[in-house]
């Protein structure tokens, strides 16, 4: 009998890896379809062959897209753009979702529903009213109207994110704090911000992700091409005549670098972050 079962539990787990290999060659094919483009000589978009690896394949894109095309500026125009939006919606989302969390106050409940409801629209329905505010601030076509644009957008999820966090650290370890002497401030920094790690990766990977790689809102608010972020820098790559496929497709491999990098340094804080925030302990 227990031959059997443990039989079947292995039958379940080959069925269950054969499903997960499965389902991860259908997200990986794509990205290698995109990587042999970008090996391909001639610019050429289609092949007959199915090798990954083109047999005259070369780097002659991605050397012209670092030496001969403005990447290195559209990226660290980027880079810029998303670390401060990060450390905002980050810095922010922590003492927000904190104070929803811990202290009652008018009109908690209704802030917590208007946040939420933000969500409900699509981004287009912000760009006329962000275009006139930052024009009105002198914040048009720079820095900081993308910073101030993605951090607005990034916030009603990432205080959410935080709130809900906060909920599962029990109140008492704050009440312990407070016997051996410990502020509010100290309270948060020293007891509180430390267990909410998980849920602060979340935050940063999201805010990261939410400026790295948008199109649409950085479109409206940048015309000067010095301030191009990898998005807009990429679309230059395609015409209504003809679409510069090895170039396309060499930056698509390089600006997913970056945010790989950041999902695995931060990979061990994201699965307690993402369901721990759910529920409330």
């Amino acid at each position: 009998m227990a031959a059997g079962v443990k039989k079947l539990s292995g039958i379940r787990k080959v069925i269950a890896y054969a499903v997960l290999s499965l389902f991860s060659l259908f997200s990986i094919y794509p990205i290698l379809v995109v990587f042999s483009i970008s090996l391909r000589p001639g610019d050429r978009l289609l092949s007959k062959s199915l090798a990954i690896i083109p047999h005259n394949y070369t780097f002659q894109t991605y050397v012209d897209l670092f030496v001969h095309q403005p990447f290195l500026r559209w990226m660290m125009n980027s880079l810029i753009i998303s670390v401060a939006v990060t450390v905002f919606a980050v810095s922010l989302a922590a003492t927000a979702g904190y104070a929803f969390s811990r202290y009652a106050f008018k009109l908690r409940d209704a802030s917590m529903m208007g946040l939420i409801m933000t969500q409900m629209f699509p981004v287009t329905m912000l760009l006329l009213p962000l275009f006139i505010m930052l024009i009105h601030i002198g914040a048009y076509d720079s820095y900081w109207g993308l910073i101030i644009a993605y951090s607005a957008t990034a916030l009603p999820f990432t205080v959410w994110q935080m709130k809900g966090y906060y909920d599962t650290i029990p109140f008492s370890l704050e009440e312990a704090a407070t016997i051996d002497g410990a502020g509010p401030l100290v309270t948060f920094y020293r007891v509180i911000l430390p267990l909410a790690l998980p849920a602060l990766a979340i935050t940063a990977l999201f805010s990261f992700m939410t400026a790295w790689s948008e199109y649409l809102v950085a479109a409206v608010l940048i015309q000067d091409q010095d301030l191009f972020t990898l998005p807009m820098g990429l679309k230059m790559f395609s015409s209504n005549m003809e679409v510069a496929w090895g170039l396309y497709s060499a930056g698509a491999i390089v600006v997913s670098i970056p945010v790989v990098i950041l999902f695995l340094s931060l990979s061990r804080w994201l699965v307690s972050g993402l369901t721990l925030g759910s529920v409330k302990g």
